[in-house]
Protein backbone atom coordinates (compact mmCIF):
# COMPACT_ATOMS: atom_id res chain seq x y z
CA UNK A 1 0.00 0.00 0.00
CA UNK A 2 1.37 3.49 -0.88
CA UNK A 3 2.18 5.41 1.74
CA UNK A 4 1.78 8.61 -0.03
CA UNK A 5 -1.89 8.07 -0.81
CA UNK A 6 -2.39 6.98 2.87
CA UNK A 7 -4.98 8.79 5.13
CA UNK A 8 -3.97 11.29 7.28
CA UNK A 9 -4.63 14.50 9.45
CA UNK A 10 -3.18 17.71 10.05
CA UNK A 11 -5.00 18.55 13.26
CA UNK A 12 -9.01 18.74 12.62
CA UNK A 13 -8.61 18.21 8.83
CA UNK A 14 -8.78 14.72 7.60
CA UNK A 15 -7.02 14.17 4.45
CA UNK A 16 -7.76 11.21 1.70
CA UNK A 17 -4.10 11.14 0.81
CA UNK A 18 -0.55 12.87 1.45
CA UNK A 19 -0.80 15.28 -1.60
CA UNK A 20 -0.62 18.43 -0.90
CA UNK A 21 -1.23 21.30 -3.64
CA UNK A 22 1.24 24.27 -2.07
CA UNK A 23 0.12 27.89 -1.95
CA UNK A 24 1.58 29.36 -5.65
CA UNK A 25 0.52 33.37 -6.59
CA UNK A 26 -1.45 33.91 -9.60
CA UNK A 27 -0.51 38.03 -9.11
CA UNK A 28 -3.85 37.99 -11.41
CA UNK A 29 -6.28 39.62 -8.90
CA UNK A 30 -8.02 43.43 -9.36
CA UNK A 31 -8.31 45.32 -6.14
CA UNK A 32 -7.45 42.03 -4.23
CA UNK A 33 -10.24 39.73 -5.93
CA UNK A 34 -10.21 37.19 -6.67
CA UNK A 35 -10.98 36.73 -11.32
CA UNK A 36 -12.33 34.33 -13.74
CA UNK A 37 -8.34 33.36 -13.92
CA UNK A 38 -8.87 31.92 -9.89
CA UNK A 39 -12.00 30.18 -11.40
CA UNK A 40 -9.97 28.29 -14.22
CA UNK A 41 -6.59 28.13 -12.08
CA UNK A 42 -7.83 26.59 -9.15
CA UNK A 43 -10.77 24.41 -10.51
CA UNK A 44 -8.72 22.25 -12.47
CA UNK A 45 -5.81 21.95 -9.27
CA UNK A 46 -9.38 20.96 -7.32
CA UNK A 47 -9.60 17.77 -9.91
CA UNK A 48 -6.52 16.72 -9.74
CA UNK A 49 -7.40 14.29 -6.58
CA UNK A 50 -4.29 15.90 -4.13
CA UNK A 51 -5.38 15.67 -0.72
CA UNK A 52 -5.45 19.07 -0.12
CA UNK A 53 -5.25 22.44 -2.09
CA UNK A 54 -4.17 25.79 -0.56
CA UNK A 55 -5.29 28.83 -2.23
CA UNK A 56 -2.05 31.50 -2.82
CA UNK A 57 -0.36 33.77 -0.16
CA UNK A 58 -3.90 36.31 0.43
CA UNK A 59 -2.91 39.79 1.91
CA UNK A 60 -4.82 40.44 5.24
CA UNK A 61 -4.31 44.21 4.47
CA UNK A 62 -4.19 45.96 1.14
CA UNK A 63 -0.33 47.82 2.06
CA UNK A 64 0.16 44.08 2.72
CA UNK A 65 0.37 43.00 -1.04
CA UNK A 66 3.54 42.24 -3.24
CA UNK A 67 1.76 43.58 -6.32
CA UNK A 68 -0.86 45.35 -7.40
CA UNK A 69 -1.95 41.86 -8.56
CA UNK A 70 -2.43 40.00 -5.47
CA UNK A 71 -5.38 38.04 -3.60
CA UNK A 72 -6.41 40.10 -0.98
CA UNK A 73 -9.07 38.85 2.25
CA UNK A 74 -9.72 42.61 3.55
CA UNK A 75 -12.43 43.60 2.22
CA UNK A 76 -16.49 42.71 2.06
CA UNK A 77 -15.41 42.72 -2.01
CA UNK A 78 -12.91 39.76 -1.60
CA UNK A 79 -14.77 37.57 0.43
CA UNK A 80 -17.47 38.19 -2.09
CA UNK A 81 -15.12 37.48 -4.72
CA UNK A 82 -13.83 34.47 -3.15
CA UNK A 83 -16.59 33.06 -2.74
CA UNK A 84 -18.06 32.82 -6.06
CA UNK A 85 -14.89 31.09 -6.61
CA UNK A 86 -15.25 28.41 -3.87
CA UNK A 87 -18.77 27.74 -4.62
CA UNK A 88 -17.97 26.63 -7.91
CA UNK A 89 -15.09 24.36 -6.78
CA UNK A 90 -17.61 22.64 -4.13
CA UNK A 91 -20.04 21.61 -6.82
CA UNK A 92 -17.53 19.89 -8.39
CA UNK A 93 -14.58 18.70 -6.36
CA UNK A 94 -14.73 17.09 -2.80
CA UNK A 95 -11.28 18.43 -1.91
CA UNK A 96 -10.51 20.45 1.72
CA UNK A 97 -9.18 23.91 0.41
CA UNK A 98 -7.32 26.08 2.75
CA UNK A 99 -5.84 29.67 2.69
CA UNK A 100 -2.19 31.23 3.09
CA UNK A 101 -2.83 34.57 4.59
CA UNK A 102 -0.41 36.73 4.92
CA UNK A 103 1.51 40.21 4.59
CA UNK A 104 4.56 41.22 2.77
CA UNK A 105 5.94 43.90 4.81
CA UNK A 106 9.38 45.56 3.30
CA UNK A 107 8.45 43.06 -0.01
CA UNK A 108 5.49 44.75 -0.72
CA UNK A 109 4.39 47.45 -3.26
CA UNK A 110 6.44 45.48 -6.20
CA UNK A 111 6.18 44.81 -10.00
CA UNK A 112 4.80 41.43 -10.85
CA UNK A 113 7.55 38.46 -11.35
CA UNK A 114 6.41 38.59 -15.08
CA UNK A 115 7.28 42.75 -15.56
CA UNK A 116 10.57 41.60 -13.67
CA UNK A 117 9.77 42.46 -10.02
CA UNK A 118 11.23 45.29 -8.66
CA UNK A 119 9.60 47.99 -6.48
CA UNK A 120 6.98 50.10 -8.26
CA UNK A 121 7.67 53.51 -8.90
CA UNK A 122 5.46 56.24 -7.46
CA UNK A 123 4.03 57.10 -10.98
CA UNK A 124 3.44 53.27 -11.17
CA UNK A 125 1.16 53.34 -7.67
CA UNK A 126 3.54 52.48 -5.07
CA UNK A 127 2.56 52.58 -1.68
CA UNK A 128 4.86 52.94 1.54
CA UNK A 129 5.74 49.57 2.83
CA UNK A 130 6.34 48.40 6.72
CA UNK A 131 8.38 46.33 8.49
CA UNK A 132 9.98 45.44 11.66
CA UNK A 133 13.10 47.69 11.42
CA UNK A 134 13.37 50.48 8.34
CA UNK A 135 15.62 48.00 7.10
CA UNK A 136 15.02 47.82 2.68
CA UNK A 137 14.62 44.33 1.00
CA UNK A 138 17.82 45.22 -1.10
CA UNK A 139 20.18 48.14 -1.83
CA UNK A 140 18.48 50.73 -3.53
CA UNK A 141 15.10 49.99 -2.25
CA UNK A 142 13.09 52.22 -0.57
CA UNK A 143 13.16 52.26 3.41
CA UNK A 144 10.01 50.54 4.67
CA UNK A 145 8.99 52.37 7.46
CA UNK A 146 9.67 50.57 11.45
CA UNK A 147 6.09 49.09 12.73
CA UNK A 148 5.26 51.16 15.97
CA UNK A 149 2.73 49.84 18.39
CA UNK A 150 -0.32 50.74 16.85
CA UNK A 151 1.07 49.42 13.56
CA UNK A 152 1.77 45.66 15.37
CA UNK A 153 -1.48 46.21 16.75
CA UNK A 154 -3.69 46.88 13.23
CA UNK A 155 -1.36 44.13 11.67
CA UNK A 156 -2.91 41.63 14.07
CA UNK A 157 -6.30 43.00 13.73
CA UNK A 158 -5.71 42.37 10.32
CA UNK A 159 -4.65 38.95 10.02
CA UNK A 160 -7.62 38.01 12.93
CA UNK A 161 -10.49 39.51 10.57
CA UNK A 162 -8.66 37.71 7.73
CA UNK A 163 -9.06 34.90 9.14
CA UNK A 164 -12.77 35.62 10.17
CA UNK A 165 -13.89 35.97 6.52
CA UNK A 166 -11.74 32.45 6.08
CA UNK A 167 -14.17 30.72 8.14
CA UNK A 168 -17.61 32.54 6.76
CA UNK A 169 -16.10 30.87 3.69
CA UNK A 170 -16.09 27.33 4.88
CA UNK A 171 -12.49 27.33 4.16
CA UNK A 172 -11.23 24.12 5.81
CA UNK A 173 -7.96 25.76 7.11
CA UNK A 174 -5.52 28.62 7.08
CA UNK A 175 -1.69 28.44 6.98
CA UNK A 176 0.06 31.69 8.30
CA UNK A 177 3.04 32.90 6.05
CA UNK A 178 5.84 33.16 7.65
CA UNK A 179 8.25 32.73 5.08
CA UNK A 180 10.12 33.69 1.96
CA UNK A 181 11.06 36.96 3.15
CA UNK A 182 7.35 38.42 4.29
CA UNK A 183 6.32 40.56 7.39
CA UNK A 184 6.44 37.39 9.94
CA UNK A 185 9.37 35.87 8.90
CA UNK A 186 11.07 39.55 8.85
CA UNK A 187 10.11 39.66 12.68
CA UNK A 188 11.95 36.14 12.98
CA UNK A 189 15.34 36.89 10.91
CA UNK A 190 17.73 38.94 12.71
CA UNK A 191 18.62 40.23 9.16
CA UNK A 192 15.48 42.07 8.86
CA UNK A 193 14.54 42.44 12.65
CA UNK A 194 16.89 44.76 14.29
CA UNK A 195 14.83 46.04 16.79
CA UNK A 196 16.01 47.10 20.45
CA UNK A 197 12.23 46.75 22.03
CA UNK A 198 10.26 43.67 23.28
CA UNK A 199 10.02 42.20 19.27
CA UNK A 200 13.52 42.23 18.70
CA UNK A 201 17.36 41.06 19.72
CA UNK A 202 16.75 37.53 21.73
CA UNK A 203 15.32 34.59 19.86
CA UNK A 204 12.44 34.71 22.18
CA UNK A 205 11.69 38.34 21.37
CA UNK A 206 12.29 38.17 17.81
CA UNK A 207 9.47 35.19 17.82
CA UNK A 208 6.55 37.47 19.76
CA UNK A 209 4.91 38.99 17.25
CA UNK A 210 4.36 35.85 14.88
CA UNK A 211 3.06 34.21 17.79
CA UNK A 212 0.72 36.81 18.74
CA UNK A 213 -0.43 36.55 15.44
CA UNK A 214 -0.92 32.80 15.67
CA UNK A 215 -2.23 33.06 19.11
CA UNK A 216 -5.12 35.56 18.15
CA UNK A 217 -6.43 34.11 14.89
CA UNK A 218 -6.36 30.40 16.39
CA UNK A 219 -8.67 31.95 18.96
CA UNK A 220 -10.72 33.92 16.93
CA UNK A 221 -11.18 30.14 14.54
CA UNK A 222 -13.49 27.94 15.48
CA UNK A 223 -11.63 24.64 16.47
CA UNK A 224 -12.25 22.50 13.48
CA UNK A 225 -10.35 24.71 11.14
CA UNK A 226 -7.63 23.52 11.36
CA UNK A 227 -4.24 26.51 11.54
CA UNK A 228 -0.73 26.06 10.23
CA UNK A 229 2.56 28.04 9.45
CA UNK A 230 4.84 27.73 6.03
CA UNK A 231 7.98 29.06 7.65
CA UNK A 232 11.38 29.38 6.18
CA UNK A 233 13.61 26.97 7.85
CA UNK A 234 16.54 28.69 6.80
CA UNK A 235 18.04 32.13 5.57
CA UNK A 236 20.74 30.84 3.50
CA UNK A 237 23.07 33.12 4.42
CA UNK A 238 26.64 31.58 5.17
CA UNK A 239 28.29 34.77 7.27
CA UNK A 240 25.57 33.58 10.05
CA UNK A 241 23.88 36.10 12.37
CA UNK A 242 20.42 34.75 10.08
CA UNK A 243 17.83 32.59 10.54
CA UNK A 244 18.50 28.89 10.82
CA UNK A 245 17.47 25.32 11.65
CA UNK A 246 18.11 25.75 15.17
CA UNK A 247 16.15 28.86 15.63
CA UNK A 248 13.02 26.75 13.32
CA UNK A 249 12.91 23.83 15.89
CA UNK A 250 12.60 26.47 18.23
CA UNK A 251 9.45 28.22 16.89
CA UNK A 252 7.91 25.29 16.06
CA UNK A 253 7.97 23.41 19.43
CA UNK A 254 6.39 27.07 20.44
CA UNK A 255 3.76 26.48 17.81
CA UNK A 256 2.85 22.81 18.82
CA UNK A 257 2.50 24.00 22.60
CA UNK A 258 0.22 26.61 21.27
CA UNK A 259 -1.50 23.88 19.41
CA UNK A 260 -0.97 24.36 16.02
CA UNK A 261 -2.19 21.79 13.74
CA UNK A 262 1.24 21.81 10.89
CA UNK A 263 3.89 23.25 9.72
CA UNK A 264 5.02 23.85 6.00
CA UNK A 265 8.64 23.64 5.95
CA UNK A 266 10.01 25.81 3.06
CA UNK A 267 12.98 28.32 2.98
CA UNK A 268 14.81 31.45 1.74
CA UNK A 269 13.31 34.59 0.65
CA UNK A 270 14.68 37.32 3.63
CA UNK A 271 17.92 38.25 1.50
CA UNK A 272 18.94 39.00 -2.11
CA UNK A 273 22.34 37.23 -0.49
CA UNK A 274 21.30 33.56 0.49
CA UNK A 275 22.77 31.39 -1.08
CA UNK A 276 20.55 28.52 -1.90
CA UNK A 277 21.91 25.16 -2.97
CA UNK A 278 19.29 24.05 -5.24
CA UNK A 279 18.92 20.25 -5.68
CA UNK A 280 15.93 17.61 -5.64
CA UNK A 281 14.50 17.71 -2.13
CA UNK A 282 17.00 20.05 -0.85
CA UNK A 283 14.79 21.36 1.75
CA UNK A 284 13.23 17.62 3.33
CA UNK A 285 15.84 17.62 5.82
CA UNK A 286 14.76 20.70 7.72
CA UNK A 287 11.21 18.86 7.60
CA UNK A 288 12.48 15.80 9.01
CA UNK A 289 14.41 17.61 11.72
CA UNK A 290 11.73 19.74 12.67
CA UNK A 291 8.75 16.75 12.39
CA UNK A 292 11.46 15.32 14.73
CA UNK A 293 12.11 17.35 17.90
CA UNK A 294 8.82 19.16 17.43
CA UNK A 295 5.99 16.72 17.27
CA UNK A 296 4.17 18.75 14.56
CA UNK A 297 2.43 17.45 11.63
CA UNK A 298 4.82 18.62 8.92
CA UNK A 299 4.58 19.20 5.43
CA UNK A 300 8.00 18.94 2.34
CA UNK A 301 7.71 21.21 -0.61
CA UNK A 302 10.94 21.92 -2.53
CA UNK A 303 11.99 20.27 -5.51
CA UNK A 304 10.04 17.54 -5.03
CA UNK A 305 8.62 16.05 -9.03
CA UNK A 306 8.58 12.53 -9.15
CA UNK A 307 6.08 10.26 -7.53
CA UNK A 308 8.84 8.31 -6.27
CA UNK A 309 10.48 10.58 -4.01
CA UNK A 310 7.49 12.38 -2.55
CA UNK A 311 6.60 8.26 -1.43
CA UNK A 312 10.10 7.73 -0.07
CA UNK A 313 9.25 11.20 1.83
CA UNK A 314 6.44 10.16 3.72
CA UNK A 315 7.20 6.35 3.99
CA UNK A 316 10.35 7.38 5.74
CA UNK A 317 8.59 9.45 8.41
CA UNK A 318 10.31 12.55 6.95
CA UNK A 319 7.49 14.04 6.48
CA UNK A 320 3.64 13.78 6.75
CA UNK A 321 2.62 15.32 3.62
CA UNK A 322 4.66 16.79 0.43
CA UNK A 323 3.08 20.03 -1.05
CA UNK A 324 3.62 19.78 -4.80
CA UNK A 325 3.90 23.56 -6.34
CA UNK A 326 5.46 24.36 -9.91
CA UNK A 327 5.32 20.33 -10.75
CA UNK A 328 1.30 20.53 -10.23
CA UNK A 329 0.99 23.70 -12.85
CA UNK A 330 3.00 22.20 -15.76
CA UNK A 331 1.00 18.88 -14.89
CA UNK A 332 -2.46 19.52 -13.02
CA UNK A 333 -3.12 15.84 -13.12
CA UNK A 334 -0.13 15.19 -11.22
CA UNK A 335 -1.37 12.85 -8.79
CA UNK A 336 -3.21 10.57 -11.18
CA UNK A 337 0.12 10.05 -12.34
CA UNK A 338 1.54 9.33 -8.77
CA UNK A 339 -1.31 7.28 -7.87
CA UNK A 340 -0.41 5.28 -11.19
CA UNK A 341 3.18 4.85 -10.58
CA UNK A 342 2.78 4.16 -6.94
CA UNK A 343 -0.30 0.95 -7.93
CA UNK A 344 -2.85 3.43 -5.75
CA UNK A 345 -6.33 5.28 -6.89
CA UNK A 346 -7.24 8.93 -6.40
CA UNK A 347 -10.51 10.17 -6.54
CA UNK A 348 -11.21 12.03 -10.57
CA UNK A 349 -14.51 13.53 -11.73
CA UNK A 350 -17.13 10.69 -13.21
CA UNK A 351 -16.46 13.06 -16.49
CA UNK A 352 -12.89 11.88 -16.92
CA UNK A 353 -13.28 8.36 -16.29
CA UNK A 354 -13.00 6.89 -19.58
CA UNK A 355 -9.66 8.26 -20.18
CA UNK A 356 -8.62 5.95 -17.64
CA UNK A 357 -5.82 3.78 -19.58
CA UNK A 358 -7.14 0.37 -20.07
CA UNK A 359 -3.38 -1.02 -18.59
CA UNK A 360 -4.09 1.00 -15.28
CA UNK A 361 -7.90 0.03 -14.36
CA UNK A 362 -7.98 0.58 -10.92
CA UNK A 363 -6.56 4.36 -10.77
CA UNK A 364 -9.92 6.16 -10.75
CA UNK A 365 -11.04 3.49 -8.05
CA UNK A 366 -13.49 0.68 -8.66
CA UNK A 367 -16.18 2.80 -9.86
CA UNK A 368 -14.42 4.27 -12.41
CA UNK A 369 -14.96 1.28 -14.24
CA UNK A 370 -18.74 2.08 -15.04
CA UNK A 371 -16.85 4.56 -17.48
CA UNK A 372 -15.17 1.83 -19.37
CA UNK A 373 -16.26 0.49 -22.52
Amino acid sequence: MSALFSTTSLGPLALANRIVIAPMCQYSAQDGNATDWHLLHLGQLALSGAGLLIIEATAVEALGRITLGDLGLYSDDNEAALARVLATLRRHSPMPVAIQLGHAGRKASSHVPWHGGACLLPQEGAWPTVAPSALPHAPGEPAPVALDADGLQRIVAAFVQAAQRAQRLGLDAVELHAAHGYLLHQFLSPVANQRGDAYGGSLENRMRFPLQVFDAVRAALAPQIALGVRISASDWLVDGGAWDAEQSVVFAQALQARGASFIHVSSGGVSPQQKIPLAPLYQVPFAERIRRESGLPTIAVGLVTEPAQAEAIVASGQADCVAIARAILFEPHWPWRAAAALGASVTAPAQYWRSQPRELKGVFGPDARIGQR
